[in-house]
């Protein structure tokens, strides 16, 4: 039987939880812009859509392809995760100026 560690059940859970809520709460805003055909809410679903993807690319890339490959990419699956939840808030914040 293979031991898997608390830590990475933890993150496992979590990331689980993030698509779900960053999923419905992507899927909503895209609802809203198909509804009212502003622009706001077109940026908004972009903006939730890319923080939902740096959180959930950032675990593959710690969990999966870390252990596939053998290596410690916890480095990198934070920068990636980070970095894609900063271009999203970026995207967020662009969405409260556009006309």
């Amino acid at each position: 039987m293979v031991h898997i560690p608390s830590s990475q059940v933890g993150v496992v859970v979590s990331k689980t939880l993030i698509l779900i809520i960053g999923g419905l709460i992507t899927y909503y805003s895209y609802q809203a812009y198909d509804r009212t055909g502003a622009p706001q809410h077109k940026w908004l679903t972009y903006g939730f859509g890319v923080v939902t993807l740096g959180a959930i690319l950032g675990g593959v890339l710690d969990l999966v392809v870390g252990t596939y490959l053998g290596v410690n990419l916890i480095y990198t699956s934070v920068f990636v995760s980070s970095a894609l939840t900063a271009i999203g808030l970026g995207i967020i914040l662009y969405s409260l100026y556009v006309r």
